[in-house]
């Protein structure tokens, strides 16, 4: 059985481009263009996501909020969110770590290294 993982982005060429890729590696990908969507996406997969990839800037609720609200639903807080964002400043990695994101990868992605890094978040199977 394959790894299921959520991706939300708001930016349809890199929805696209992630999704592919994940794809075409043969996980099971589901989508959400904004954090909103994102958790009625997660609600409704049963069993729940393998791992969550979000952007942090997204209309309606952004990758902080999002995560906020998956880690106070006690039957999804478990699950492994990695940001994928733009912010890639001095400092915007540490602040996404200790606001509570598993793991970080900076965009733009390097579409041949994107899977490898993707999947050290992925439980062991």
């Amino acid at each position: 059985m394959s790894a299921v993982i959520l991706v939300i982005e708001d930016d349809l060429a890199s929805l696209d481009l992630v999704s592919y890729l994940l794809g075409h590696k043969g996980y099971e990908v589901h989508r959400a263009e904004n954090g909103k969507q994102g958790l009625q996406v997660v609600r409704s997969l049963q069993p729940a996501p393998d791992l969550i990839l979000t952007d942090i800037q997204m209309p309606e609720l952004n990758g902080y909020e999002f995560l906020e609200a998956l880690r106070s639903e006690p039957a999804l807080s478990h699950i492994t969110v990695v940001a994928i964002t733009a912010f890639s400043m001095r400092g915007d990695k540490q602040k996404i770590l200790a606001s509570g994101f598993d793991g970080y990868v900076s965009k733009p992605i390097d579409p041949e290294q994107f899977v490898s890094q993707v999947e050290y978040w992925l439980p062991a199977r």
